[in-house]
């Protein structure tokens, strides 16, 4: 393929794609377009030799770089930069990159080394990794331009925004019970597959809400790589590094010690597991202060208590499944075990939540806002639909006969009105 056109259409950014028939043509598309991946690509240091275009183009330098791994998406050519940063109004810009919409995401600026060890990060192990749980990289791009170094990338379009959206924005309707248990399973899935579905192992480092991103069908797909590391090697039992990640998803023995591990990945699942179940952040300064803390509140409501339905989503009305709940929440608790060595592999979890899948009841508990349990229940609450239904439909019936009585006859009201009180009269001398 070759680039036939790269050109602004609204707020859009069009890569136009071709076929490319001969050798000649593939090596103008080469310097002109998008620009296949090949082995042994450098990207060059922010403050290193200038960028030089060359027939292998697109803001590779000829210096000394990081080297990328062979990967699966397309390295893109600056004039696909220059037109995402001349359409910018915002972080992201929609990217239609032939028939594929696509998300561009834009970084650099006035200093040197600003996102590019976050942007290399990405690049590095979004070429190479492919799940249905983590998000597309599509293309990138780097080059040097009158306001320094530039780097784009270039994602799959996700429509649904994120976990944490539909989670903690009133805006958007309520996540049901079965949908959120599909997105935290498609999530350890895609955890899983980093923890031991590659040749090498990859710890994420910042699992959190905001980063599940939500595709048309709310199936969820990990985005944000750019604090991802390679695992322990052969013989280590963890990698010492600088304390990165986010404040209330970071693994408290992490942040002590610097010593990073997968089981850094399951402490910050189990947080966001409280999340999915409870419906509040893990660090929420709106709520009562003894609130304001997921983790402090929840250890008083333990899965197998009799009050365990007071950390449940109100918003879900009891419309979930109390086993199925329980089981979830003593999952995250495992999670949050306070040495790593006690807390589950992915792999466990990733099966102790498809075993929690299977309970199809909804049963629920149903509390007020001061945390007392409420006498409705799911059942309840349909009864109490249609009665209020009934009382709706006899409340318009009398307007209705109101109506007409005020256009009937002086007589005929009168007589009506000696009917209901003689009616009155036989009802109180019965009783």
């Amino acid at each position: 393929m070759m680039l036939a056109e790269c050109r602004l259409a609204g707020n859009r950014v069009c890569v136009l794609l071709a076929s490319s028939k001969s050798k000649k043509d593939k090596e103008v598309g080469r310097g002109a377009g998008l620009l296949p991946p090949r082995n042994g690509l450098h990207v060059p240091l922010p403050g290193q030799a200038q960028e030089q275009e060359t027939a292998g183009g697109g803001g590779a330098g000829a210096g000394t770089g990081s080297a990328l791994p062979e990967c699966r998406c397309r390295r893109f050519h600056r004039c696909v930069l220059e037109r995402v940063r001349a359409s910018r109004r915002a972080e992201h810009v929609h990217v239609v990159v032939g028939e594929h919409e696509a998300v561009g995401e834009l970084l650099g600026g006035e200093h040197p080394g600003a996102g590019h060890k976050e942007w290399l990060a990405e690049v590095q192990l979004l070429g190479v990794v492919e799940h249905p749980n983590l998000v597309k990289l599509l293309g990138y791009c780097a080059a040097q331009t009158e306001r320094g170094p530039q780097r784009l990338l270039v994602y799959e379009f996700v429509p649904n925004k994120t976990l944490d959206d539909h989670l903690f924005d009133r805006s958007h309707p309520v996540l049901p019970w079965g949908v959120r248990l599909q997105i935290a399973l498609g999530a350890a899935e895609g955890l899983l597959y980093l923890h031991e579905g590659l040749e090498f192992q990859i710890i994420y480092r910042d699992f959190k809400a905001a980063n599940v991103l939500l595709d048309d069908e709310f199936r969820p797909k990990l985005s944000d790589f750019g604090l991802a590391r390679e695992g322990p090697s052969e013989g280590q039992t963890h990698v010492s590094t600088a304390v990165m990640g986010t404040y209330g998803y970071a693994a408290p023995d992490y942040v002590r010690t610097g010593h990073l591990t997968t089981k850094s990945d399951v402490w910050s699942f189990g947080v966001v597991l409280y999340e999915i179940l409870a419906g509040r952040r893990s660090i929420d300064k709106s709520r009562p202060k003894d609130e304001q803390k997921l983790l402090e509140w929840v250890r008083r409501h333990p899965a197998g208590s009799p009050r365990f339905g007071r950390i449940m989503d109100g918003r879900l009305q009891g419309r979930y499944s109390v086993r199925a709940a329980r089981e979830v929440a003593e999952l995250a608790a495992g999670c949050l075990a306070k040495h790593g060595k006690d807390r589950p592999a992915m792999a466990e979890v990733v099966e102790r939540l498809r075993r929690a899948t299977r309970h199809a009841e909804l049963d629920g508990e149903v509390y007020d806002d001061a945390g007392e349990e409420s006498s409705s229940s799911p059942a309840a609450a349909a009864v109490e639909d249609d009665v209020a239904v009934a009382a709706a439909a006899a409340m318009r019936r009398m307007l209705h006969l109101a109506a007409l009585g005020e256009n009937a006859s002086a007589s005929a009201h009168a007589r009506r009105r000696l009917m209901l009180m003689r009616a009155a009269a036989a009802a109180t001398a019965a009783t």
